[in-house]
């Protein structure tokens, strides 16, 4: 159980990284504000998901966020779902 919770905290902090660290600043604000809320709420399945999400392209997930044109076939999951419906308020 010791090497799970490890296995899982290590996936924690390599999601928060990369989500914090995307490459554009207006990624990095909207990933790293999305994860910081639910990162201890999601199940390993989850964070298996959105590490799968932090592997597609800025550009892409600026406009699906957005409902704008993309051309990545993002999987309707969990992750997706609140993804999709996250309020990002620049403070």
């Amino acid at each position: 159980m010791i090497f799970i919770n490890l296995h899982i905290d290590q996936l924690k902090k390599k999601i928060i990284y990369r989500s914090n660290y995307r490459g554009t600043k207006e990624m990095d604000k909207l990933l790293g504000t999305f994860t910081k809320k639910y990162i201890d709420e999601l199940s390993l399945n989850d964070l298996s998901d959105l590490e799968e999400l932090l592997n597609v392209d800025d550009a892409n997930l600026f406009n699906y966020y957005n409902d704008l044109d993309y051309d990545f076939k993002f999987k309707e999951n969990h992750i997706t779902i609140l993804f999709k419906n996250y309020k990002y308020v620049d403070k």
